[in-house]
């Protein structure tokens, strides 16, 4: 280990990997600097992983709401991953997330329908709308994607880098771009990524 990492290295994961076991028991390892609100509205399963500068973001709207944010076992999150949540945002087992993405349950303020927020309210002071957002297993977040509120990523997902996920995305897809728009599908009969 020391011949990989150097001494410096191994005791910077030692420190680590005690300061993890104070915040969250289950995780592997947890780099530093990592901020969390709101820590007793999030779960992780086993083996959490993240990289530096990550930012986990659970407010309630009421006490009532229990846990906000879950991840499963076995997720890795790279450097600077942003998640917020004020209603649910909830993470399966295997997923992998790469650097810079933000996932996010809200919005300030609504922008469709007859109730939709002027341009001429001020934008912090527009009420919090809110809609859940699902990630499933097995799904890989390349780097700088956005996930919208209301969004249903399907199992075995891959998302392409700096896409922006506004809809749901089935099963066993990729998708790439801004909107996100699925581009190949699994076909477990030829075991291949077919174009759509």
């Amino acid at each position: 280990m020391f011949e990989r990492y150097g001494f410096l290295g191994v005791m910077s994961l030692i420190f680590f990997k005690i300061r993890t076991l104070f915040l969250f028991r289950n995780a592997r390892i947890i780099r530093f600097p990592f901020n969390i609100r709101g820590r007793r509205f999030v779960t992780v399963g086993k083996g959490f992983t993240t990289g530096y500068y990550c930012r986990i973001d659970a407010f309630p709207q009421n006490l009532e709401n229990g846990i906000l944010i879950s991840i499963g076992d076995n997720v890795q999150i790279n450097d600077s991953v942003h998640i917020g949540a004020i209603r649910k945002v909830s993470i399966g087992n295997n997923v992998l997330i790469a650097s810079n993405v933000f996932i996010t349950d809200h919005n300030h303020g609504s922008y469709k329908g007859d109730l939709a927020d002027s341009p001429l309210s001020i934008p912090h002071e527009r009420k919090l709308e809110a809609s859940d957002v699902i990630i499933s297993d097995n799904v890989w977040i390349g780097e700088y994607v956005c996930i919208l509120p209301g969004v249903v990523i399907g199992e075995g997902c891959i998302i392409g880098a700096m896409s922006v996920v506004n809809k749901d995305i089935p099963a066993y897809s990729i998708a790439v771009g801004a909107p996100a728009k699925v581009i190949k599908k699994y076909n477990f009969d030829s075991k291949r990524w077919e174009k759509i």
